[in-house]
């Protein structure tokens, strides 16, 4: 399967896995709003190596071009011709990124906890599955408090293949052995969406710093403004229907 063929529509909305078995989380973006952080990062290095003739980025060609995806791509984007610079300058990146993150006080995305607690009350298995290097997964993780939350945590560069492609994805199926049937995606990047859509699964898109239009495109099952929206819930609480209404039918 490849990143192109994500044309094929995901039917199922949440409420249509029942039995659900699992909650797959990215991590940028998804648990924590760090995107403003990596911005910011890009915009004070990518001048120094006369990236854009010098002339810092916008919040539009970094969503555009770089938010979501995985570092290897990105180096490519810097230095098409010499790879091992732009992987070095990404390095260099995650290094600042990682020194700033130690500072910042970064909150959760609105209502997460009241999510994972919801996850853990029904004995879910649950995975972080992230483009991130995996320094920067793991000290977003540890500081959100969620270190003892996931059953593994599944990088894009421990696969094949990183976001938008399916892998990572179908790699934390596999390890938590359950089915793409009864388990949904949290993401909140084109590139995460496409990867979880092409995986198979419904995927609940959230709307932290990209445009609604811009991910629409990628075919999210629902769009949701944060872990409070009232759209997911009256999902989740319709899944718990059919869920009860299954064990009392049998």
């Amino acid at each position: 399967m490849t990143a192109g063929e994500n044309s094929v529509q995901i039917k199922k909305s949440v409420p249509d896995l029942a039995p659900l078995e699992a909650v797959l989380f990215d991590v940028d973006g998804t648990l924590c709003d760090s995107d403003p952080l990596h911005y910011h990062v890009f915009r004070e290095m990518l001048p120094q190596i006369g990236f854009n003739n010098g002339v810092p980025i916008d919040e539009e060609y970094f969503i555009k071009n770089i938010a979501g995806k995985h570092n290897s791509d990105i180096a490519v984007l810097l230095y098409p011709d010499d790879i091992p610079r732009g992987i070095k300058f990404m390095e260099d990146k995650e290094a600042m990124f990682r020194s700033r993150l130690a500072l910042e006080n970064l909150p959760p995305i609105k209502g997460l906890y009241k999510l994972t607690k919801w996850i853990d009350d029904r004995g879910l298995k649950r995975a972080a599955v992230t483009n991130a290097p995996k320094p920067n997964a793991e000290l977003m993780i540890s500081k959100l408090g969620l270190k003892d939350f996931f059953d593994v945590v599944i990088l894009g560069s421990d696969c094949e293949r990183a976001k938008p492609y399916p892998d990572p994805y179908l790699k934390a199926l596999e390890v938590l052995k359950v089915s793409k049937d009864h388990t949904f995606v949290c993401e909140d990047s084109v590139s995460g969406i496409k990867a979880g859509v092409a995986a198979g699964m419904p995927v609940v898109g959230l709307t932290t710093r990209n445009p609604e239009s811009v991910l629409m495109e990628a075919n999210p099952t629902i769009l949701i403004k944060d872990y409070e929206d009232p759209k997911l819930w009256e999902a989740l609480e319709e899944l718990d229907k059919r869920i009860g209404s299954s064990k009392t039918s049998a």
